[in-house]
């Protein structure tokens, strides 16, 4: 069975893509044809410059977020907001983000396994799907040129840009190809929440146009009576949206382990038939609101990166996400099917991770004495890695960094994000359970 790999855009949030295809390569997943559209250009480039996924979330996790962009000639900031081409320029991509994210222009060219990328030809109107042995810098970093963020390429009598307004994921280029299977990696937003505001809603006109251009897609593979099995992987929840990740209130690593999460999650409940090609394929539910933050501890044999996802309605389940650290050698390991467990006198964090091929539990505990809270208990915790026992320990900068790191999620505006960050320390100080 031929199979496609289809990576949809998401902006700077595709680092999440890095944690998907980690999943994807443990359960020896192979693609016949790699397909990249806006953000998920990025991925498809390091895919085809030979790059796997460990060497991709090594490259995610030191990557400069800055380098996304780079400031235009000081002459067209002069002539006034309203006549910008666009708040940045192409330089920042293919001079620093593409050399430190691997992007090999030749490995790409000479790949033996065909790629499209989807450029839209502003000039003509419509998207297309070049092959991978004709980009080069230039034409990549325009795919990735979200109209309004960065200038667009004038080349060639036409002028180049991000294709997201027309579609954000090429299934026909996929079915082109001969795809009998095709995994379309999703990180787009697409729940039913309309939100306020001009970053919003302009962020809800490119989830419509992304849609809209799927669901064209499935309309006439239907009309030309190809049929094909699809798999989707996607976020349970919108993930932030890429201001929260420029100004470092999320990590790539987060967004990696969020990756990995969900597609453990979608590899061990999917069937061989995959999901119906129809609008409920990407659908997401507005998560529940709560607070994230980030944990670091260590201890002899192994550590742990972690971040973890509390809901302030306690009915709701919290969530932990991160990486097993801290083993001599060895690159560090994502976490999948994490929970929080709260009662009155415990606190655990409780994974999963694949540990030289097999997963082994992973079980963080917190004791709580009657009067206390979590936060008494920050400094150390017990650790069970399969049959291994160990205390992990947090220094004092590592308890700064946490409470620097609160940040919400799933609240929307500044006083619901301002109330949820209270309501969770108040519940944190309070007895446990």
């Amino acid at each position: 069975m031929k199979r496609s790999l289809v990576l949809a855009g998401g902006g700077m949030r595709v680092a999440w893509q890095a944690g998907v295809l980690k999943a994807l390569e443990e359960v020896g997943l192979d693609f016949d044809h790699v397909d990249g559209t806006s953000g998920g250009i990025l991925t498809t480039a390091m895919y085809l410059s030979g790059q796997d996924a460990d060497e991709m979330i090594r490259r995610w996790t030191r990557v400069n977020v800055r380098d996304f962009s780079a400031a235009l000639a000081p002459r067209q900031y002069l002539r006034g907001p309203w006549n910008l081409p666009g708040l940045s320029s192409l330089a920042g991509l293919t001079g620093k983000l593409f050399p430190a994210m691997g992007v090999d222009i030749g490995a790409i060219r000479n790949n033996a396994t065909p790629g499209t990328f989807n450029v839209a030809n502003f000039t003509e109107k419509r998207s297309i799907a070049l092959p991978h042995t004709a980009v080069d810098a230039e034409l990549l970093a325009a795919g990735m040129a979200l109209p309004g963020f960065m200038v667009p390429l004038h080349r060639d009598g036409a002028t180049w840009t991000d294709a997201a307004w027309i579609r954000d994921a090429n299934i026909t280029a996929a079915l082109e190809h001969g795809a009998e299977e095709i995994w379309l990696i999703w990180c787009v937003g697409n729940s039913a929440y309309w939100g306020d505001g001009p970053l919003e809603q302009y962020v809800h006109m490119i989830e419509m146009s992304a849609t809209g251009g799927l669901l064209a897609d499935f309309e006439q593979a239907r009309a030309a009576g190809k049929d094909f099995i699809l798999h989707v992987v996607k976020p349970e929840h919108p993930l932030p949206l890429d201001p929260v990740f420029y100004l470092g209130r999320i990590s790539s690593s987060t967004l990696i382990s969020m990756g990995y999460r969900d597609a453990v999650a979608y590899l061990e409940a999917c069937t061989p038939d995959g999901v119906p090609a129809d609008y409920t394929c990407t659908a997401m539910t507005d998560g529940p609101v709560g607070v994230s933050w980030n944990e670091q501890l260590s201890g002899r044999w192994f550590g742990v990166r972690l971040t973890v996802w509390l809901p302030l309605d306690e009915a709701e389940p919290g969530t932990v996400t991160g990486f097993l650290t801290g083993r001599r050698g060895k690159p560090p390991v994502p976490l999948a099917a994490g929970c929080v467990v709260r009662t009155c006198t415990s606190w655990e964090y409780r994974a999963r991770a694949r540990v030289d091929g097999r997963w082994v539990p992973l079980v963080i505990r917190r004791e709580i004495p009657a009067q206390g809270s979590i936060f008494d208990q920050l400094p150390r915790a017990a650790a069970e890695l399969g049959t291994r026992r160990a205390t992990l320990r947090m220094g004092l900068r590592g308890r700064i960094r946490m409470v620097i790191s609160l940040e919400p999620f799933g609240a929307h505006g500044v006083r619901q994000r301002i109330f949820a960050v209270r309501d969770t320390l108040r519940m944190l100080r309070s007895k446990s359970g």
